[in-house]
C-alpha cells in the first residue's frame, strides 16, 4: 500500500494531445504479447485486453507490422489486410465502449526477424548486416536471418505501406498511430550509424540517416493528419544489437518531425540523460517519456517528472501489464498485482486478461 494520490496529482491532469482529449497522463506503453491470430488478425481476446486498460490516458498498442515482410515475431498483429481491419475495428469498439483512446504502433521489424516468421521472405534493412543473437520463431530460438538492403527505389513503397496501415487503422475506428523508430527495428536501422552502412542519400551523414524516417512520417501524416500521428525513438539504446556513436541524427530527426506537427514524441531514456532535456527543448507538442525499460516505474517519481517539466506524460509498461486498472490503483494507493513473466509472450487468457481489477 502507498499513500493515495492527491486529486490534483500531475499524473491525473487531463491533457489535449493532437486530436485527442485524454483523461490523464499515464499512458500504456506498447507491449508485445504475441496473441493475435496466426494471420495477424487481432481477436476478441486482444479486444478484451485493451478494453480492460482503457483507464490509461492513451493506449499505445503492441508493435504491429504494416506488411508481411515487416513481421518480426509469431502472432503479432498486422495492419495491412481486410481481416486485420475487421480485427482492429473490434479492438477500437471495445476500448471506446470504456471511454478509452487507442493508437496502433506501426512496427516494421526489419532485420529483427526470421524467414520462419514472415512467410519465408528475406528480411529487409538499411544494410545487409545480420543482427547478433537469436530470435524466437515458430520453430524455437534461431539466429536472425541475414537481411537484404532495401534499394533506394523501394523506399517510397515502404513508406506507403506505413501510410496504408495508418489509414486502415483509422478507418477501422482506431484513434491514430505511433511510428516505431526505436528499439532496433527498421526505422532505427536507418538512423543508427552502427547498422546503416549505406553510401547513397540514406546513409552517412546525420541528415541522410534521418531521411527515411522523415519520409515515412510525411507519408503517414499525409494519409491521416499530423494530429493523429506520434513517434517513438530510443536514442543510443543498444536493444536489438543497435550501436549509435553519432546521436546528432536525433537533432536532425526531431527538427524535421517537429516541422510536420506530429501529435507527440515518445522517448525511451533515463530522465537524467542529457539528450532528454535537449529533445524536450526542441519539441513543440506533447513530449512523452518512458523510463521503465528494464525496471519498473515508480509512481511518485513519474509524477515529479511531470511536475518539474521534464515531460508532459509518462508511458508505463509492466505495471500496466499486470494491473489493468493501474491508474485507479495508483490513485487509491492500492497494492499492485505482480507480473507473471512466464506468460508475457504468447498463450491465452492466463497472464493476459485474468489479472484481477480492484473490487468496487
Amino acid at each position: 500500500m502507498s499513500t493515495p494520490l492527491s486529486p490534483d496529482s500531475p499524473l491525473l491532469r487531463p491533457e489535449t494531445v493532437g486530436a485527442w482529449s485524454l483523461a490523464n497522463r499515464v499512458w500504456l506503453a506498447p507491449l508485445t504479447r504475441n496473441r493475435a491470430d496466426a494471420d495477424g488478425t487481432p481477436n476478441a481476446l486482444q479486444a478484451e485486453y485493451y478494453a480492460q486498460r482503457a483507464g490509461a490516458g492513451l493506449i499505445v498498442s503492441e508493435g504491429s507490422q504494416p506488411s508481411a515482410v515487416g513481421q518480426g515475431y509469431p502472432n503479432t498483429p498486422g495492419v495491412y489486410s481486410d481481416a486485420h481491419k475487421a480485427g482492429w475495428a473490434r479492438v477500437a469498439d471495445a476500448v471506446h465502449e470504456k471511454d478509452g483512446t487507442i493508437v496502433v504502433q506501426l512496427m516494421h521489424a526489419g532485420r529483427i526477424s526470421h524467414t520462419d516468421s514472415n512467410g519465408g521472405a528475406t528480411p529487409v534493412s538499411s544494410s545487409a548486416v545480420q543482427a547478433a543473437g537469436q530470435i524466437f520463431t515458430a520453430n524455437g530460438m534461431q539466429d536472425h536471418s541475414t537481411p537484404r538492403a532495401l534499394e533506394a527505389d523501394e523506399l517510397p513503397g515502404v513508406a506507403q505501406e506505413f501510410a496504408h496501415a495508418a489509414k486502415l487503422a483509422v478507418d477501422a475506428g482506431i484513434d491514430g498511430v505511433e511510428l516505431h523508430a526505436a528499439n532496433g527495428y527498421l526505422l532505427h536501422q536507418f538512423q543508427a550509424d552502427g547498422v546503416n552502412a549505406r553510401t547513397d542519400a540514406y546513409g552517412g551523414s546525420a541528415e541522410n540517416r534521418a531521411r527515411f524516417t522523415l519520409e515515412v512520417a510525411k507519408a503517414t501524416v499525409d494519409a491521416i493528419g499530423a494530429d493523429r500521428v506520434g513517434i517513438r525513438i530510443s536514442p543510443g539504446h543498444p536493444f536489438n544489437d543497435i550501436t549509435e556513436d553519432d546521436l546528432s541524427v536525433y537533432e536532425v530527426l526531431v527538427s524535421g518531425l517537429a516541422a510536420l506537427g506530429l501529435a507527440y514524441l515518445h522517448v525511451i531514456a533515463e530522465a537524467d540523460d542529457p539528450i532528454v532535456d535537449k529533445l524536450r527543448s526542441a519539441w513543440p507538442t506533447t513530449f512523452v517519456l518512458n523510463t521503465g525499460f528494464g525496471t519498473d516505474s515508480d509512481r511518485d517519481v513519474l509524477a515529479e517528472l511531470i511536475e518539474n517539466g521534464t515531460t508532459d506524460a509518462v508511458a508505463v509498461g509492466r505495471p500496466f501489464l499486470a494491473n489493468p486498472d493501474l491508474v485507479r490503483r495508483w490513485t487509491r494507493g492500492a497494492e499492485l498485482n505482480e507480473p507473471q513473466q512466464e506468460t508475457f509472450y504468447g498463450g491465452g487468457a492466463e497472464g493476459y486478461t485474468d489479472y484481477p481489477a480492484l473490487q468496487s
